[in-house]
């Protein structure tokens, strides 16, 4: 029994210390954002470009432009108030791969803005 939580206490440090899970769900969230006809090759070429800005040290490439995080914030915002409420604002980032599950999020009790909004996709993005 001892073994066993060794090895899945490893396992687990091994997939923190290279932030696995991190890519796994970008890699996920990018593919139920698009949608490709291809998601292999969409994939592939997903971790080839992030595999070159690696090498070249650009910046990483990104599946959400501004155009798209409107679009996102549109759906949600249905009765067009200029604002969403702070759990759809928390389930668009978890959707989006942007936010765990166990991550809080501080609720200042007003509506989240489309500034917010999009400042936060983009800053959460570019940490990944």
């Amino acid at each position: 029994m001892e073994a066993r939580s060794s090895r899945e206490l490893q396992a687990r440090n091994y997939l923190e210390k290279h932030r696995i899970m991190d890519l796994l769900t970008y890699l996920t969230s990018a593919l139920l954002f698009f949608r490709p006809e291809r998601p292999r090759e969409y994939l592939i070429s997903i971790l080839e470009r992030l595999r070159i800005a690696r090498l070249s040290g650009v910046a990483l490439p990104f599946f959400m432009d501004n155009s798209n995080i409107a679009s996102m914030f549109e759906m949600l915002d249905s009765s067009n108030k200029g604002s969403i409420s702070f759990v759809q604002y928390k389930e668009a980032l978890k959707t989006l791969g942007l936010c765990t599950a166990e991550e809080v999020l501080k609720d200042d009790g007003h509506g989240v803005t489309f500034d917010k909004f999009r400042n936060e996709v983009n800053k959460r993005t570019q940490e990944i």
